[in-house]
């Protein structure tokens, strides 16, 4: 099944009550037949960054309905990079995420080349992990994680590989 990122603003940030909306929102996603995959919080500027497995993006937006988040954005999204649901234990080590909003022009083929060729370098900055991205389908952003000391190594790796910040948050796993 596809993949869709839900991206909103929370009207508050408690750890507690993120919990109780994601469980909400789990039991909406098993009766629309999706999966929640990862929620990840961007307590800076009160966003949330939701991955949903489910059949259709209507079945994505009914999912996360019962919510009182402010939904910016449903798109359907590819993973590259570690996968939440074949390695769970990854999921909770990212701690930063950098959004990059992608040239216009770009094809999804030359995006993964460079990736592919790309990806090798973070190893000259080894302490940042590289976990995931979750590129947009339609080629509007990507969003990639990372488990790393500190934002100043966050942008190192980047640098490495030769790839835009837009924006870098901090993060925080709520499960």
């Amino acid at each position: 099944m596809p993949l869709y990122l839900v991206e909103a603003t929370l009207p508050e940030i408690a750890a507690e009550t993120v919990k109780a909306e994601l469980t909400q929102l789990a039991e909406a996603a098993s009766q629309q037949q999706a999966v929640l995959i990862e929620a990840q919080v961007a307590p800076s500027d009160r966003k949330i960054f939701v991955i949903v497995e489910a059949a259709s993006e209507s079945v994505a937006q009914a999912t996360v309905q019962p919510s009182p988040w402010a939904i910016a954005a449903i798109k359907q999204v590819r993973l590259i990079g570690q996968d939440p649901r074949t390695n769970p234990d990854r999921k909770t080590e990212a701690n930063y995420l950098v959004e990059w909003d992608l040239p216009a022009g770009l094809t999804m083929e030359t995006y993964l080349q460079r990736k592919a060729e790309k990806t090798p370098l973070y190893a000259q900055v080894p302490e940042v992990q590289f976990e995931r991205t979750y590129v947009c389908e339609d080629l509007s952003k990507c969003l990639c994680f990372y488990d790393g000391p500190d934002e100043a190594a966050v942008r190192r790796a980047r640098e490495v590989v030769g790839a835009p910040i837009d924006r870098l948050a901090a993060i925080e796993t709520i499960s």
